[in-house]
């Protein structure tokens, strides 16, 4: 479930985990089976919607799908269908415009991942060899 405003085919979100307020929701099980940090998109939406104190009010059933996520990788590990262990790479620079990709949200050193897709090499200002890819 998520709030109603957001409940629409195709919108995008990460799940970063169970709210703390939202512990004695008697529905918390349905809201919190996804995986914490992966990213979602709404499928499908249902007819129910439930009152939320979280989400605007009310909070809508909805179906949704994992997606792979933007993220930077060594070149050399950039292999479709390959399994690497995710490890961010040591850069101080918040303003580089690949510092996302570099430090995705929901995504921690030593975790397993699967690259989906090879995008495009990256340019790093420190003259570290990455390639952008899709993680799942």
């Amino acid at each position: 479930m998520i709030g109603e405003s957001q409940a629409r085919i195709g919108n995008r979100f990460y799940f970063i985990g169970p709210l703390t307020e939202c512990k004695e929701c008697r529905l918390k099980g349905v809201c919190f089976n996804l995986e914490s940090g992966a990213l979602y998109e709404v499928t499908g939406l249902r007819d129910t919607s439930h009152e939320c104190l979280e989400h605007e009010g009310r909070a809508r059933v909805v179906e949704v799908e994992k997606r792979p996520a933007p993220a930077s990788v060594p070149r050399k590990a950039a292999m479709e269908g390959s399994v690497v262990t995710f490890q961010s790479p040591r850069c101080d620079r918040i303003g580089c415009e690949h510092w996302i990709h570099c430090h995705p949200i929901g995504m921690s050193d030593g975790q397993k991942l699967t690259i989906t897709d090879v995008e495009e090499d990256i340019e790093c200002p420190l003259g570290e060899q990455l390639s952008l890819v899709k993680l799942i």
